[in-house]
């Protein structure tokens, strides 16, 4: 590179620059061979915009650096005509905000919201700002920042949010941030949730998705509010629900069994180790009048599915036999130190879920981990069927919803991966 760099340098092995040319945007801690300041002296601080080199004086793009964390570098750019002032990333949010508006504006169902009003606006790295997860809820946008880097750049990206989404013609009016994980201790950053602004306004909102209305708790719910990311595979169930008797496992605040029972299921069962997560599923059942066929039980699915094949007369108390089971687990495991025991746990609970269906039945099954890769998660529910001695015809084959882009070249973009079988 002949052009003079104004930011302290990151030099990296030359695995670690491989990883970097196939579109991978972290540096880790172990890749880092040495540090430089910038040309003018500037020492490299936390969080500060960083320029990697491989050793032998290649340049592999700019980045945001995190002193305390095992991923040392985050890449923003790749272009070293990039200048970082507010109109790059001005335009980094505009292409993430055009990206839903081409892939979910028109997939939205008939007579309802567009898809765009109950979306994720911004999937970190994905997008090409690492560390800032942004969902939307109607007028309300919920925020996540996990770096040091982000932190850094909080009160630019904030307001070029709100702009960039009501230049638009969005109707977006407030701003919740969610910065409460305990991953942003690793980084040194305090936890905190709240308006951005300040104000004092009520934290309870209602939200739309594919037609139904979901009472959220901005403050105490899991993550930014709501699991966004299963929108159509949730239509999916939907459109095999007709008629059926559906068990709804895992089922959180509803959204798999609501879409099942407005798609006209005879009846549906959710089921949910979280007391109060059903009464919020239940809640939401009333508030979209379908608390008529909908019945709510609490208990640990790993236990209550075997009770249900060996008591009968529960099976029959529970709204049995089922033709459609819906297994959304939460990740059964975090790293890949622990991938062993969680496909253990998937093909468990996948074996005991089809030893309630009977021949005919629907399952649609998942894991949500990145560690858990597709054929991993393959392998799980085929030795799963063959313990259950049944064969499977596949309906279809899912993974997140495209306002969670998968980055090739990016494997924990791609964490979400969805099946739907028969029973034959």
């Amino acid at each position: 590179m002949k052009q003079q760099r104004p930011y302290p340098q990151v030099i990296v092995t030359r695995k670690g620059a491989k990883s970097l040319a196939q579109g991978h945007p972290w540096v880790f801690e172990g890749e880092v061979i040495r540090t430089a300041p910038a040309p003018d002296g500037s020492e490299l601080t936390n969080g500060c915009l960083v320029d990697v080199f491989e050793e032998n004086g290649t340049w592999q793009g700019c980045g945001l650096v995190s002193l305390r964390s095992k991923i040392r570098v985050r890449i923003v750019s790749r272009n070293a005509n990039d200048r970082f002032d507010d109109g790059f990333w001005r335009r980094r949010i505009e292409y993430a905000w055009q990206h839903r508006k081409t892939c979910l504006a028109g997939r939205s169902l008939p007579g309802c919201p567009p898809d765009t009003e109950a979306c994720r606006v911004v999937f970190s790295e994905a997008d090409g700002l690492p560390g800032l997860t942004v969902d939307r809820y109607g007028e309300v946008l919920v925020a996540q920042i996990g770096t040091v880097g982000m932190e850094l750049l909080r009160d630019r990206i904030y307001p070029l949010l709100l702009e960039v989404l009501q230049a638009d013609g969005q109707k977006v009016s407030a701003l919740y941030e969610r910065c409460d994980s305990p991953m942003r201790e690793k980084e040194g950053l305090p936890l905190r949730k709240g308006w951005w602004d300040g104000a004092d306004r009520d934290a309870h909102i209602v939200v739309y998705e594919n037609g139904l209305a979901f009472n959220l708790d901005l403050e105490n719910s899991q993550k930014t509010g709501f699991f966004l990311d299963q929108k159509y595979n949730r239509r999916a169930v939907r459109d095999l629900a007709r008629g059926r008797r559906v068990l709804d496992c895992f089922c959180h605040v509803g959204p798999f069994g609501l879409n099942a029972a407005a798609g006209g299921a005879e009846l549906v069962r959710c089921v949910d180790v979280s007391q109060t997560a059903l009464d919020l599923a239940a809640a939401n059942a009333a508030l979209n009048g379908l608390d008529d066929r909908m019945g709510f039980t609490c208990a640990n699915v790993l236990e209550y599915l075997p009770q249900l094949k060996r008591d009968r007369q529960l099976l029959r108390q529970e709204g049995g036999p089922f033709d459609l089971i819906v297994l959304d687990p939460p990740a059964f495991t975090k790293s890949s130190s622990t991938v062993r025991n969680a496909s253990k746990g998937y093909r468990q609970i996948n074996y005991e879920a089809l030893r309630l269906l009977p021949r005919g039945g629907y399952l649609a099954t998942c894991s949500c981990s990145q560690h858990m890769t597709r054929d991993l998660l393959a392998r799980a529910i085929a030795e799963a069927a063959h313990d259950a001695n049944v064969q499977l015809k596949q309906v279809e084959e899912r993974q997140q919803a495209p306002d969670h882009p998968i980055l090739w070249g990016f494997p924990p973009s791609h964490y979400l991966d969805f099946f739907i079988f028969q029973v034959v």
